[in-house]
């Protein structure tokens, strides 16, 4: 058996360095001979050579038997298992040996029985080699107070009685089974009050023969269990340590997983709320879309087939603008929405002059509000800087002041308001028109898709205050809707300032 690897092993003593870069040894170096360059190590290196070469070995023995399929449990266990039969087996054979050559008196016989637990020792190392866990360890809780007990049995008392309590005591920790546990610390703990309480009469006393080796043996088998008691610890500890490393990134993970699972859950929402409107705003380009292009298309092909006159052409020219502008507002929403939902779309905040976009919308509905003979009052006198998105507040405010004159009946009034507070300006668009209920309010502040028909029977569609709400969250404000039905409305929203 193999227990340590080959290891290459260059020797640190300086020996004549070369010129510096030439990468040649002088003909003073190449003249030495190997014994030359040995003599010349000193005596700190030769123990440095010897730690390195023992801490290799002992590696080497710690892995005797150890594979990839075994946990880190099992693996520290036999670890500690494979360090200790070493350990009794290099001790086993220091007191036969030494009174087998030293006193002429010792047997063979007597040779061999003391010798009996050191060959335990190296029969659980030569199964634990071949992968044999098991029967490594029944081999040593069972065979190891069994010998040294024919060793007692046959008259010799050689000072090892405390190896019965670390029989007891190892067992505690490498047997699983609580059965055999109790077996083997029973075993050891009946061998040990038999052999060292009770029985006294020995043929063979160390204690007498040699009270040193007597000694020696009874420290030993102290030293074995305060160090196997220091090895579990220790490697108890650097197990936990390992759990609680482990478990530590399994919750920083799980973490991560539910940061993920969260986010996945949040776009999920998304994608089917956007879905779902993606198949109302179908719905209403396929239904809406049509029918100012059927009023247009019926209006010119009358005027080519039948040669209508001018009064009748006039007459139906007020169905067909109304149905215009309905379908202008319908595509800039729809672009709009388009333009915000694409990815390469993003938020151009800059300081604008709010007072400026007031009446650039107000010039753009006039023609709107005068065919319903309603008055659009602009109270903004000052110049108001805001910060946002320019083309987004501009939709707001047109589809604001488009509901208010849709929704506003002949010779109504609409007031528009711009207010300079601390830290924010208040864009108000207030009118005398039908009002909207609580239910109704309830529904655009949820973001439901919500349409009703003009005082004039404008269509809708809903999708502009949606746009508005979204638009005015992205730039820094909030949407505020007072209404009573019948008493007209007021939508309201904030912007930051310049």
């Amino acid at each position: 058996m193999k227990f340590l690897q080959e290891r290459s092993f260059q020797f640190p003593g300086k020996i004549d360095t070369p010129e510096a870069g030439s990468g040649k040894e002088s003909p003073k170096t190449k003249s030495l001979s190997l014994r030359q360059r040995i003599k010349l190590v000193g005596i700190p290196d030769r123990i440095e050579l010897l730690g390195q070469k023992s801490s290799v070995f002992l590696e080497d023995i710690k892995s005797i038997g150890l594979n990839r399929t075994m946990d880190d449990l099992e693996r520290r266990k036999l670890s500690i298992f494979n360090q200790l039969n070493f350990f009794q087996l290099i001790t086993g054979f220091i007191v036969p040996i030494t009174f087998f050559f030293g006193n002429h008196d010792f047997p063979v016989f007597a040779f061999i029985v003391a010798s009996l637990p050191a060959l335990v020792s190296f029969l659980v190392l030569c199964l634990n080699f071949y992968f044999k866990y098991q029967a490594g360890m029944i081999a040593y809780f069972l065979l190891y107070p069994v010998v040294t007990s024919i060793v007692y049995m046959h008259g010799m008392n050689l000072g090892v009685d405390l190896f019965f309590i670390l029989y007891g005591v190892l067992s505690v920790f490498f047997l699983q089974e609580i059965s055999h546990m109790l077996f083997s610390v029973t075993l050891s703990m009946v061998s040990y009050f038999i052999l060292a309480v009770i029985n006294k009469n020995y043929t063979y006393q160390l204690q007498t023969a040699n009270l040193f080796f007597y000694l020696f043996n009874q420290l030993t088998a102290i030293v074995f269990i305060f160090y196997g008691l220091f090895l579990i610890k220790k490697e108890n500890t650097l197990y936990q340590f390992s759990i609680l490393t482990t478990n530590k990134a399994l919750q920083e993970k799980n973490r991560e997983i539910e940061k993920q699972k969260e986010e996945i859950e949040e776009n999920a929402k998304e994608l089917v709320e956007l879905n779902s409107l993606k198949n109302k705003l179908f719905s209403v380009i396929a239904h809406d879309l049509k029918s100012p292009m059927y009023a247009l298309r019926n209006l010119f092909s009358q005027m080519q087939q039948q040669d209508l006159p001018l009064k009748e052409i006039k007459s139906m020219i007020p169905d067909v603008v109304n149905d215009l502008n309905y379908t202008t507002g319908l595509m800039e929403n729809l672009l709009q929405w388009a333009k915000s939902q694409m990815q390469s779309s993003s938020i151009k905040l800059q300081p604008i002059d709010v007072t400026a976009i007031i009446t650039e919308v107000i010039n753009t509905l006039h023609l709107q509000a005068v065919s319903k003979q309603i008055t659009i009052k602009n109270k903004v006198k000052k110049t108001i800087a805001g910060f946002a998105d320019m083309d987004m507040v501009q939709l707001v405010l047109r589809n604001l002041l488009s509901n208010a004159i849709k929704f506003t009946p002949a010779k109504g009034q609409i007031t528009i308001s711009a207010d300079d507070e601390d830290s924010f300006i208040k864009i108000g668009v207030e009118d005398t028109g039908i009002g909207i209920t609580e239910e109704e309010i309830a529904k655009i502040n949820e973001n439901s898709y919500y349409t009703t028909k003009g005082t004039a029977s404008e269509a809708g569609t809903g999708l502009g205050l949606m746009l508005c709400k979204e638009f005015i969250i992205k730039n820094g404000g909030r949407l505020h809707i007072s209404s009573k039905p019948g008493k007209g409305s007021i939508f309201s929203f904030t912007l930051p300032k310049a």
